[in-house]
């Protein structure tokens, strides 16, 4: 038990994802599923970015006496993310515009079965 207290950050983590995929999974909504798809990747970046965590670690600018570096890696992987995070939620609300306007709705089942009718 103590030790699931010590990684409270990684039970964090692991509530945002679930919280993600069953937001994905169980709405029907287009917009709700780009939520739950925001979700998941914000616990992924937590995720990345807590593995990078060097305990005792200062930052890697060469000084004497440190002899743990933080590994400034996962930290720029992550910037690189957050932006193609966010051009893939702009293309995603941009085609929900589209699906919308063509449709009327943005339920996925009903454009599924709409779908259906046109074929």
């Amino acid at each position: 038990m103590e030790s699931l207290l010590q990684a409270y950050h990684h039970l964090a983590v692991v509530f945002l994802m679930m919280t993600g995929f069953y937001i994905m999974v169980a709405y029907d909504n287009l917009v709700k599923k780009l939520i739950g798809l925001n979700l998941v990747q914000v616990s992924v970046f937590i995720f990345f970015i807590l593995m990078g965590k060097v305990g005792g670690g200062s930052a890697p600018i060469l000084a004497p006496g440190i002899e743990a570096y933080a590994n400034p890696l996962p930290h720029v992987l992550i910037l690189t993310a957050i932006v193609v995070g966010i051009a893939a939620t702009a293309l995603g609300l941009a085609l929900a515009i589209r699906i919308s306007r063509a449709c009327g709705s943005l339920d996925d089942r009903l454009i599924a079965h709409l779908e259906r009718d046109e074929d």
